[in-house]
Protein backbone atom coordinates (compact mmCIF):
# COMPACT_ATOMS: atom_id res chain seq x y z
CA UNK A 1 0.00 0.00 0.00
CA UNK A 2 1.26 3.65 -0.54
CA UNK A 3 -0.31 7.16 -0.94
CA UNK A 4 -2.09 8.85 -3.84
CA UNK A 5 1.13 10.22 -5.37
CA UNK A 6 0.23 13.93 -7.12
CA UNK A 7 3.52 15.86 -8.76
CA UNK A 8 2.82 20.09 -8.26
CA UNK A 9 4.81 22.26 -10.71
CA UNK A 10 4.96 25.39 -12.55
CA UNK A 11 6.72 26.11 -15.52
CA UNK A 12 7.40 28.49 -18.61
CA UNK A 13 5.72 28.42 -21.79
CA UNK A 14 8.62 26.35 -23.09
CA UNK A 15 8.52 23.75 -20.34
CA UNK A 16 11.81 25.13 -17.73
CA UNK A 17 11.18 25.28 -14.34
CA UNK A 18 14.18 27.71 -13.42
CA UNK A 19 17.15 28.94 -15.43
CA UNK A 20 20.42 27.07 -16.61
CA UNK A 21 21.57 28.53 -13.24
CA UNK A 22 18.94 26.71 -11.54
CA UNK A 23 18.15 30.35 -10.39
CA UNK A 24 14.86 30.55 -8.45
CA UNK A 25 12.13 32.47 -10.25
CA UNK A 26 8.83 33.89 -10.32
CA UNK A 27 6.88 31.73 -12.78
CA UNK A 28 3.53 31.92 -11.33
CA UNK A 29 1.40 34.68 -9.68
CA UNK A 30 -0.58 35.21 -6.54
CA UNK A 31 -3.60 33.09 -7.74
CA UNK A 32 -1.28 29.89 -8.47
CA UNK A 33 0.00 30.84 -5.23
CA UNK A 34 -3.02 30.74 -3.02
CA UNK A 35 -4.22 27.13 -5.00
CA UNK A 36 -0.75 25.65 -3.98
CA UNK A 37 -0.95 26.80 -0.46
CA UNK A 38 -4.73 24.98 -0.22
CA UNK A 39 -3.63 21.52 -1.94
CA UNK A 40 -0.39 21.86 0.86
CA UNK A 41 -3.11 21.72 3.29
CA UNK A 42 -5.44 19.30 2.17
CA UNK A 43 -2.32 16.96 1.83
CA UNK A 44 -0.57 14.52 4.92
CA UNK A 45 2.83 15.51 3.54
CA UNK A 46 4.79 17.02 1.14
CA UNK A 47 8.04 15.57 -0.50
CA UNK A 48 10.92 16.98 -2.17
CA UNK A 49 14.34 15.68 -3.13
CA UNK A 50 17.98 16.82 -1.85
CA UNK A 51 18.73 19.15 -4.90
CA UNK A 52 15.37 21.23 -3.98
CA UNK A 53 16.38 21.98 -1.05
CA UNK A 54 20.32 22.75 -1.49
CA UNK A 55 18.61 25.11 -4.42
CA UNK A 56 16.11 26.83 -2.76
CA UNK A 57 15.72 26.26 1.05
CA UNK A 58 11.92 25.77 1.34
CA UNK A 59 9.86 25.48 4.59
CA UNK A 60 7.08 23.78 2.64
CA UNK A 61 4.54 25.51 5.03
CA UNK A 62 1.00 26.13 4.51
CA UNK A 63 1.31 29.95 4.72
CA UNK A 64 -2.45 31.36 5.20
CA UNK A 65 -3.73 31.45 8.96
CA UNK A 66 -6.96 30.52 7.87
CA UNK A 67 -5.90 26.79 6.44
CA UNK A 68 -3.41 25.93 9.55
CA UNK A 69 -6.53 26.63 11.28
CA UNK A 70 -8.80 24.35 8.98
CA UNK A 71 -5.81 21.32 10.18
CA UNK A 72 -5.89 22.10 13.77
CA UNK A 73 -9.91 21.98 13.59
CA UNK A 74 -9.63 18.48 11.50
CA UNK A 75 -7.33 17.28 14.37
CA UNK A 76 -4.11 17.88 12.30
CA UNK A 77 -0.88 19.64 13.30
CA UNK A 78 -0.71 22.75 11.05
CA UNK A 79 1.65 22.06 8.04
CA UNK A 80 1.75 18.52 6.73
CA UNK A 81 5.03 16.34 7.11
CA UNK A 82 7.87 17.38 5.13
CA UNK A 83 9.74 14.72 3.86
CA UNK A 84 13.33 15.11 2.01
CA UNK A 85 14.27 12.25 -0.29
CA UNK A 86 18.41 13.17 0.68
CA UNK A 87 20.45 9.75 -0.37
CA UNK A 88 23.63 10.27 0.98
CA UNK A 89 21.98 12.66 4.04
CA UNK A 90 22.95 15.75 2.82
CA UNK A 91 20.53 17.93 4.45
CA UNK A 92 22.18 21.39 6.18
CA UNK A 93 20.73 20.89 9.41
CA UNK A 94 19.92 24.44 9.41
CA UNK A 95 17.27 23.94 6.45
CA UNK A 96 14.26 25.72 7.07
CA UNK A 97 12.38 22.33 6.07
CA UNK A 98 14.04 21.10 9.52
CA UNK A 99 12.63 23.77 11.61
CA UNK A 100 10.29 26.73 10.05
CA UNK A 101 6.73 25.87 11.60
CA UNK A 102 5.63 23.14 13.65
CA UNK A 103 5.13 19.33 13.08
CA UNK A 104 6.83 16.24 11.88
CA UNK A 105 10.08 16.27 9.35
CA UNK A 106 11.27 12.78 7.82
CA UNK A 107 14.63 12.40 5.87
CA UNK A 108 14.94 9.18 3.88
CA UNK A 109 18.85 8.25 3.06
CA UNK A 110 19.94 5.10 1.97
CA UNK A 111 22.30 2.70 3.39
CA UNK A 112 25.25 4.64 1.38
CA UNK A 113 24.52 7.77 3.97
CA UNK A 114 27.70 8.38 6.59
CA UNK A 115 26.17 6.75 9.89
CA UNK A 116 27.61 10.10 11.60
CA UNK A 117 25.04 12.25 9.09
CA UNK A 118 21.83 10.20 10.09
CA UNK A 119 22.62 10.58 13.56
CA UNK A 120 22.68 14.13 13.41
CA UNK A 121 19.50 14.64 11.01
CA UNK A 122 18.05 12.64 13.88
CA UNK A 123 18.08 14.96 16.26
CA UNK A 124 15.78 17.35 13.92
CA UNK A 125 13.66 14.86 11.54
CA UNK A 126 12.85 11.09 11.46
CA UNK A 127 15.42 9.79 9.35
CA UNK A 128 14.01 6.29 7.29
CA UNK A 129 16.94 4.05 6.02
CA UNK A 130 15.42 2.84 2.27
CA UNK A 131 17.58 1.03 0.21
CA UNK A 132 21.30 0.39 -0.41
CA UNK A 133 23.21 3.66 -2.61
CA UNK A 134 19.57 5.92 -3.19
CA UNK A 135 16.21 5.86 -1.51
CA UNK A 136 14.31 3.20 -2.54
CA UNK A 137 11.04 4.62 -3.34
CA UNK A 138 8.72 2.27 -3.21
CA UNK A 139 9.47 1.25 0.28
CA UNK A 140 9.77 5.03 1.59
CA UNK A 141 5.96 5.26 -0.09
CA UNK A 142 5.02 2.35 2.36
CA UNK A 143 6.33 3.62 5.15
CA UNK A 144 5.03 6.98 4.78
CA UNK A 145 1.40 4.96 4.04
CA UNK A 146 2.34 3.00 7.42
CA UNK A 147 2.74 6.58 8.93
CA UNK A 148 -0.74 7.24 8.00
CA UNK A 149 0.20 9.67 5.26
CA UNK A 150 -2.53 8.54 2.16
CA UNK A 151 -2.16 11.85 0.37
CA UNK A 152 1.67 13.07 -0.41
CA UNK A 153 2.23 15.89 -2.85
CA UNK A 154 5.37 16.30 -4.74
CA UNK A 155 7.23 19.49 -5.22
CA UNK A 156 10.41 18.64 -7.15
CA UNK A 157 12.88 18.94 -8.20
CA UNK A 158 13.16 17.52 -12.06
CA UNK A 159 15.55 14.18 -10.66
CA UNK A 160 12.51 12.80 -7.97
CA UNK A 161 9.95 13.72 -10.24
CA UNK A 162 11.76 11.43 -12.63
CA UNK A 163 12.31 8.84 -10.90
CA UNK A 164 8.82 8.43 -9.42
CA UNK A 165 7.66 8.47 -13.37
CA UNK A 166 9.74 5.89 -14.22
CA UNK A 167 8.32 3.47 -11.32
CA UNK A 168 5.04 4.24 -11.87
CA UNK A 169 4.75 6.08 -8.68
CA UNK A 170 2.88 9.57 -9.61
CA UNK A 171 -1.13 9.11 -10.33
CA UNK A 172 -2.02 12.94 -10.84
CA UNK A 173 0.23 15.58 -12.40
CA UNK A 174 -0.62 19.25 -11.63
CA UNK A 175 1.58 22.01 -13.99
CA UNK A 176 0.88 25.70 -13.72
CA UNK A 177 2.20 27.05 -17.37
CA UNK A 178 3.48 30.55 -17.33
CA UNK A 179 3.43 33.46 -19.56
CA UNK A 180 7.13 33.41 -19.97
CA UNK A 181 9.69 31.80 -21.99
CA UNK A 182 13.28 30.78 -20.06
CA UNK A 183 15.49 28.64 -22.56
CA UNK A 184 18.47 26.90 -22.39
CA UNK A 185 19.10 23.64 -23.75
CA UNK A 186 20.90 23.13 -19.97
CA UNK A 187 17.65 24.57 -18.10
CA UNK A 188 16.03 22.27 -15.80
CA UNK A 189 12.48 20.86 -16.79
CA UNK A 190 9.92 19.31 -14.38
CA UNK A 191 11.37 15.42 -14.77
CA UNK A 192 14.72 15.32 -15.48
CA UNK A 193 17.01 12.40 -15.07
CA UNK A 194 17.67 9.88 -18.13
CA UNK A 195 14.16 10.23 -19.64
CA UNK A 196 12.34 7.28 -21.33
CA UNK A 197 13.58 6.17 -24.77
CA UNK A 198 10.99 4.05 -26.05
CA UNK A 199 7.50 4.87 -26.92
CA UNK A 200 6.07 1.86 -25.27
CA UNK A 201 7.86 3.33 -21.95
CA UNK A 202 6.31 6.92 -21.90
CA UNK A 203 3.95 7.89 -19.05
CA UNK A 204 0.89 8.69 -20.78
CA UNK A 205 -1.69 11.30 -19.28
CA UNK A 206 -5.19 11.98 -19.69
CA UNK A 207 -6.61 15.93 -18.98
CA UNK A 208 -8.95 16.21 -15.91
CA UNK A 209 -9.43 19.81 -16.13
CA UNK A 210 -7.50 23.19 -17.41
CA UNK A 211 -8.01 26.28 -16.16
CA UNK A 212 -7.23 29.72 -16.68
CA UNK A 213 -5.45 30.94 -13.90
CA UNK A 214 -3.10 35.03 -13.29
CA UNK A 215 -1.65 35.26 -16.72
CA UNK A 216 -1.04 31.10 -17.09
CA UNK A 217 -2.54 28.17 -17.42
CA UNK A 218 -3.46 25.34 -14.57
CA UNK A 219 -3.76 22.06 -16.43
CA UNK A 220 -4.68 18.66 -14.34
CA UNK A 221 -3.43 15.49 -15.87
CA UNK A 222 -4.14 12.21 -14.37
CA UNK A 223 -1.66 9.42 -15.04
CA UNK A 224 -2.85 6.22 -16.86
CA UNK A 225 -2.07 2.93 -15.59
CA UNK A 226 0.42 0.59 -17.26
Amino acid sequence: MRPFVFVNVAMSADGKISTRERRQVRISGSGDFSRVDRIKAESDAIMVGIGTVLADNPSLTVKSPELRAERVAAGRDEHPIRVVVDSRGRTPVDADILHKGTGKRIVAVSGAAPRERAETLGEHAVVVVAGDETVDLVALLEELYRQGVRRLMVEGGGTLIWALFEQRLVDELQTFIGNIVIGGKDAPTPADGAGFLREADFARLRIIETIRLDDGLLVRWSVEKQ
